[in-house]
């Protein structure tokens, strides 16, 4: 993959451990959801290439949806706070287990936004799982279920996660350097 060479300032994980990681959490969601019908719902577009490789380890009878949640606007590397849910697919909520799939849960604010949609339109649960859990920014108080890997307070790009609509193809997930931060 060409991109500059200085991209990143540090890989914090190659594919070979995210995908380690991804059969572990698929171990204990296929424990959690043994004999319950259970709707993973992918957060696009960043979520993709995490939930691929959690599916790939998930043999329980589940259907998976997709939904479009973000708190970023443009060219940003801080959430606006204010969180819009589009792409809402039609698909049956009500009386489901549901596991939303994150690529990164740091505000907490999508998340909760998701947790209360599926809440208020009637499923019996709700939890999170994520690739990438960054406590030190969290506003809002959020139970995340199963966690990739916790990472500091830093801005990161690869493996679905992007800068402005870039970089999610990286098939890694690295700091991105400051100096391509517009």
């Amino acid at each position: 993959m060409k991109y500059p060479k200085d991209l990143m300032n540090e890989v914090l994980f190659t594919r070979k451990q995210i995908v380690a990681r991804a059969k572990e959490l698929a171990k204990a969601i296929k424990k959690d959801y043994e004999n319950k019908p259970l709707t993973i719902v992918c957060t696009l577009k960043g979520a993709v290439f995490f939930f691929t490789d959690l599916m790939r380890y998930i043999d329980n009878d589940c259907n998976i949806e997709f939904m479009k949640a973000s708190s970023y606007i443009g060219n940003t590397t801080t959430s606006s706070g204010q969180v819009k849910l589009t792409k809402i697919m039609d698909f049956e909520i009500k009386n489901r287990d549901i596991l939303i799939v994150e690529d990164i849960v740091d505000t907490g604010y999508t998340c909760q936004e998701m947790i209360n949609f599926f809440q208020e339109n009637g499923c019996n649960s709700v939890k999170i799982c994520t690739l990438l859990n960054k406590p030190s920014r969290r506003k809002v108080d959020v139970d995340i279920a199963y966690v990739g890997f916790e990472i500091s307070d830093k801005f990161v790009i690869g493996y679905g996660l992007d800068y402005n609509e870039i970089y999610r193809n990286i098939p890694l997930v690295g700091v991105i350097n400051p100096k391509y931060i517009k």
